[in-house]
């Protein structure tokens, strides 16, 4: 495995998008329920608000949680650095300009996506046509 890219260019270039399978929601919830559904969720953050978990479908579902916004999940296969710069930026303003809303999680290796199930293969298209131009 070579390191991290961090060369804008490079990175956009060599973003290589692939859905994933699954469905997730956003939800939020209290400390004690973050404690119980921790080992289910794909990510977490703390908010003022609460503690937001990206949780599968069965998950949300099971636990009443399911939001109004069913995602999929499109990972970035270029190993991005973490101090690189423009990754980001190219992503969501090329889905943008095609009116999709997006959220982005940063791994310590790669960047996901997440984007409304029903836009989801729009929009790899439009970031594989993204990433083949300069």
């Amino acid at each position: 495995m070579s390191g991290p890219v961090k060369d804008t260019t490079a990175m956009i270039a060599g973003m290589d998008p692939v859905a994933m399978q699954g469905v997730w929601h956003f939800a939020t919830v209290d400390d004690k329920t973050a404690t119980r559904l921790l080992p289910d969720a794909l990510a977490m953050m703390r908010e003022p608000e609460g503690m937001s978990l990206l949780l599968s479908e069965d998950t949300a579902t099971r636990e009443g949680l399911l939001g109004d916004l069913p995602m999929a999940q499109i990972l970035l296969q270029v190993t991005s650095a973490l101090d690189g710069v423009g990754l980001t930026a190219a992503v969501s303003a090329a889905l943008t300009k095609a009116d999709i809303p997006c959220n982005v999680i940063a791994g310590a290796l790669h960047d996901h996506i997440f984007v409304p199930v029903d836009e989801a293969a729009r929009a790899v298209d439009i970031l594989r046509a993204r990433a083949a131009t300069p």
